[in-house]
């Protein structure tokens, strides 16, 4: 008998319906029936008009996402960074909306939007029985790529952080959980290595900046002290599974291409840390490349610095 390696589904009570809750239930209702009533095509207009206003809205986001790119790409002309950082915007409007069709769309509907584009080195490791840690990136259509694994037959394991509301939490559990997909608490580090020598999948995004716990400072784009998680080669070595870059990115005719390759843990350097980070930052940076404006630039990635007590110049 297998240990239990999810978190718990919330059940529903009474006190989920108290009046402090209501604005919880009704914006996520209205995201409901916007999502099921107009046609996609509208959605994506209108999710990006979204991002135009938060663009306005927030210019310490836009500051930020400016950055980022100066420091990752020192050589892309200003007027390339600002329409990048015009069109992150726009994908991140979308992607409140792209939650919404994650949560709430039916099955058959969702399913029209992917295209399994490459996924035939997974369901080869699925049928074989072998873990695999699929490591993918916060793209801002992250919620869409996970389930598209579970509606493809590949469903998996993610790091979860419950929400502190337990109205939101019950809402957030069920949409992250449609299509067979499960949840692991992301600080439970036993249940994950678990999981993947049992022969599941796990979704692990190794891309931010998650300080110095843990942690390397190795070469990310043109940046080349990044801080960088050692979690992809500790999960690796403890468990022996293989190793899977994975994106869903939107194309341009809104369409999810859903990749799960290549494999890199053939020639991962297992026994030294630094050298794995930077061997992941490699991959990882051709999978943010495959539609850069979709990645999550609006993230301070490179605040962290290998000595803690110097202040970061980076974004000042």
């Amino acid at each position: 008998m297998k240990k239990r390696t999810h978190v718990d589904k919330p059940e529903f009570k009474l006190a989920l319906l108290h009046p402090k809750h209501w604005g919880v239930w009704l914006g996520f209702g209205l995201l409901a029936l916007l999502v099921n009533l107009l046609p996609y095509a509208l959605l994506l207009r209108l999710g990006r008009a979204i991002g135009l206003l938060g663009m306005k809205l927030g210019k310490s986001r836009v500051s930020i996402a400016r950055r980022n790119f100066e420091l990752a790409f020192p050589n892309m002309a200003p007027e390339e960074i600002e329409a990048k950082v015009v069109e992150n915007f726009k994908n991140t409007g979308m992607a409140l909306i792209e939650t919404g069709i994650t949560w709430f769309w039916p099955t058959w509907r969702f399913k029209r939007l992917l295209v399994a584009k490459d996924i035939s080195l997974l369901e080869s490791l699925r049928d074989e029985g072998k873990g695999v840690l699929l490591c993918c990136v916060h793209a801002l259509n992250l919620e869409i790529t996970a389930r598209a694994f579970g509606v493809l037959g590949l469903q998996g394991y993610g790091a979860y952080r419950p929400h502190s509301n337990p109205a939101y939490e019950f809402i957030q559990y069920r949409g992250r959980t449609r299509n067979g997909n499960q949840l692991i608490y992301r600080r439970d580090l036993k249940q994950m290595i678990r999981v993947l020598r049992e022969g599941e999948r796990l979704f692990y995004l190794p891309d931010q900046d998650y300080g110095h716990n843990k942690s390397v400072f190795v070469p990310f784009f043109a940046v080349p002290e990044a801080c960088t998680t050692t979690g992809t080669s500790i999960l690796h070595y403890t468990s022996q599974c293989a190793v899977i870059t994975g994106s869903g990115f939107r194309n341009s005719a809104g369409k999810y291409e859903i990749i799960a390759s290549p494999r890199i843990d053939l020639d991962y350097p297992k026994k030294d840390e630094t050298a794995a980070a930077a061997y992941m930052n490699h991959y990882i940076e051709q999978v943010i490349l495959r539609a850069p404006e979709q990645w999550m630039w609006l993230h301070k990635r490179f605040k962290s610095l290998p000595d803690e007590t110097q202040t970061n110049s980076r974004y000042l």
